[in-house]
């Protein structure tokens, strides 16, 4: 039995049918399974170098998976386990021994999802979470979605039912393959171990190249129980069929947007997320104050131009301040960097930017012309684009023409400010916010979504990969699982959670995962007792029928469910106790839930309505004039003319 144990001819699969032939009993299978494990554990290398010395080896194909996931930087992993994974489950266990994985079990697949996502907003690395067949497959679709549309590498391994079993409709059967096509860049069904080792290379290397996203790896039990020759794979070393590099930027395309550029009047930088996965912040940061040009995010791009910053405006769309709103609506050019013309960022379409030409700088060709038509196109990874167009702008006399346009800007920002909260009545939430910004400059932030989300993205201010919320997709119950991620990748950071009494209730259970691990997040729970944002659309547009939005009817008491799971509390329900409350909590090294209790009809403001200009906001604190007016003055003359001229009627200079 030993010598055909030793023969590398004789698979282990094999092995184990001649047994049954011979009809030798399940204690003989017993035996030789648990052989065969001592084999691979005695012969489990203690480093990389150890592997390739040893190179083939025999092992299973659980075992090569987390193998080829250590050599590609993997040190958490974030899952639950079931039936179809346990001979993954069985390795990882193996790898917790050996001291280089460390397994964060979550409470519920969404959870786990969710947690990989903040993970890798954090880090920049590529999140990796497990799930078992059927409905631990299922349940992850909603974090894929979210990573998806928010372009987040993440590595997603599902268990399936064994080979001979699929398309059975056996028990937890689900095509998870075909179920996340629409919501992955790739996926693959594994039906032989030994290419498990190039599927983990090609799928890091597609999570993390290009525009990131989530991938997808699909797993039979019985490929992760398969004994198999195995060969490592080095990261990068396989490249995918089709599969090609983004292209260097175009230098005409980067000459011809500086050119735009150095004529624009009215100029104004829209920076979404890209430039935060790509790394480009401090390039841009040197551009846009070399040429003085104002600068307004969207919300996955938060944290890419510091907000302090005079040249800021903030965010802009549905929710953004007014004076972004108006900066966008007036100017005569739009220069999108890794942005995506979102609806919600654009309100009404052809009123978004009417006078302004388009430079886009993209990496992913789908989305160039895909909603605005640009005149100019700069195809490529974002920050290497931004760095050749700040070395091309300093081989140039640079002479800025916006200081007017800037002094507009700044009258806007005078006359719409962001609410300041009155001190009397019950608390604002919008002083919640400013409490947390004063108290916690430098936190990493995550929020759920709602009302909550967009005062924390108006009134909050963090550095590049210091924001994580969902924005496409808009995934009540993100925040918290994701703070859970953030934590684990950085433990020594102050997380903070911002969230809404609905929201947290969607994945409520990963205060468990929390108090497990005993990682010190300090989750902000936002309560007006309603669905919030659901409620104020209610009373703008639906005539005050609030029809399942109201909280209040099986509301939990927090603090109870918080000392169940044997996590902090702090409830505020009184302005003198808000800045006291929230230091104590801040300052405990103990996970923390801080239940605030603001006003219950409070409205988030400004708000586009749909089907409005980004200029048609209400709820501002004065009736503003429409930012599209009927005439302008020559900035050099100052003689007047229509608005919709582009050149002066007196000077003839371009306006």
């Amino acid at each position: 039995m030993v010598l055909l144990f030793n023969k590398t001819v004789i698979s282990h699969v094999i092995f184990r049918e001649l047994l049954h032939k011979l009809s030798l009993g399940r204690l003989i299978l017993k035996i030789t399974h648990a052989f065969a494990t001592a084999v691979t554990l005695t012969s489990s290398p203690k480093s990389v170098g150890d592997i390739e010395k040893q190179v083939p080896r025999r092992i299973s194909g659980a075992d090569a998976l987390m193998d080829a996931l250590r050599r590609h930087g993997v040190d958490t992993i974030f899952g639950y386990p079931g039936g179809a994974i346990l001979p993954i489950y069985d390795a990882i266990h193996k790898a917790e021994e050996q001291g280089w994985l460390k397994h964060i079990l979550v409470r519920h697949e969404q959870g786990g999802s969710h947690a990989a996502d903040g993970f890798a907003r954090a880090t920049g690395r590529v999140g990796v979470c497990f799930g078992t067949s059927g409905p631990g497959a299922t349940n992850l679709v909603t974090g894929i979605a979210t990573a998806q549309m928010d372009s987040v590498p993440m590595v997603v391994v599902t268990g399936q039912v064994p080979r001979p079993a699929i398309g059975t409709d056996a028990f937890q059967e689900i095509d998870i393959f075909g179920v996340t096509l629409p919501i992955v860049k790739h996926s693959w069904v594994v039906r032989d171990a030994s290419d498990l080792a190039s599927v983990v290379a090609q799928a890091f290397l597609i999570a993390s190249s290009g525009r990131p996203g989530p991938v997808l790896i699909d797993i039979p039990k019985d490929v992760g129980q398969e004994f198999f020759d195995y060969f490592p794979v080095e990261p990068g070393s396989v490249i995918p069929p089709g599969f090609r590099l983004t292209d260097a930027p175009d230098s005409s395309a980067i000459s011809a947007a500086l050119d735009l550029i150095e004529k624009a009047q009215r100029p104004l930088m829209y920076v979404g997320g890209g430039v935060i996965s790509a790394g480009g912040h401090e390039n841009l940061a040197a551009f846009v104050k070399r040429h003085k040009l104002p600068v307004t995010t969207t919300l996955m791009g938060k944290g890419a131009f510091d907000e302090r910053d005079p040249l800021s405006v903030g965010m802009l769309g549905m929710h953004g301040t007014a004076y972004a709103n108006f900066a966008v609506t007036e100017c005569d050019l739009l220069i999108a960097v890794g942005a995506r013309f979102d609806d919600r960022v654009t309100g009404k379409l052809d009123t978004f930017a009417p006078r302004a030409k388009v430079i886009h700088f993209e990496i992913d060709p789908a989305e160039v012309g895909k909603n605005r038509r640009p005149e100019v196109v700069v195809l490529g990874d974002v920050g290497v684009a931004l760095a050749q167009i700040l070395e091309l702008s300093k081989q140039r006399d640079v002479k800025p023409k916006t200081l007017s346009w800037l002094a507009r800007i700044d009258l806007w920002k005078e006359r719409y400010p962001l609410m300041s909260p009155p001190k009397e009545g019950q608390i604002y939430p919008q002083e919640v916010l400013l409490a947390i910004r004063d108290l916690a400059p430098s936190a990493f932030l995550t929020t759920d979504v709602g009302q909550h989300q967009m005062w924390a993205a108006q009134y909050l201010r963090n550095a590049p990969r210091q924001w994580a919320s969902s924005a496409g997709l808009g995934t009540m119950g993100y925040g918290m699982p994701a703070a859970l991620g953030v934590q684990v990748a950085l433990p020594e950071e102050l997380v903070v959670c911002i969230a809404g009494d609905a929201s947290i209730l969607m994945n409520i259970q990963e205060l468990g995962t929390i108090a497990q691990y005993k990682l010190p997040i300090k989750v902000v729970i936002v309560n007006n007792r309603w669905q919030g944002m659901v409620r104020q659309w209610q009373e703008s547009f639906y005539e005050e029928r609030y029809s399942a939005t109201d909280m209040l009817p099986g509301m939990p008491d927090f603090m109870a469910l918080a000392k169940a799971f044997g996590v902090g509390g702090v409830l505020i329900t009184e302005r003198e106790d808000l800045q006291r409350g929230l230091e104590k909590a801040f300052a405990s090294p103990e996970p923390m839930l801080i239940d605030i209790h603001v006003r219950r009809g409070e409205n988030c403001y400004p708000m586009v309505p749909p089907g409005k200009s980004n200029a048609e906001m209400v709820g501002l604190p004065a009736h503003p004039e429409l930012a599209m007016e009927t005439t302008r003055n020559c900035p050099d003359c100052g003689a007047s003319t229509a608005h919709e001229h582009r050149y002066c009627p007196a000077c003839g200079i371009s306006l």
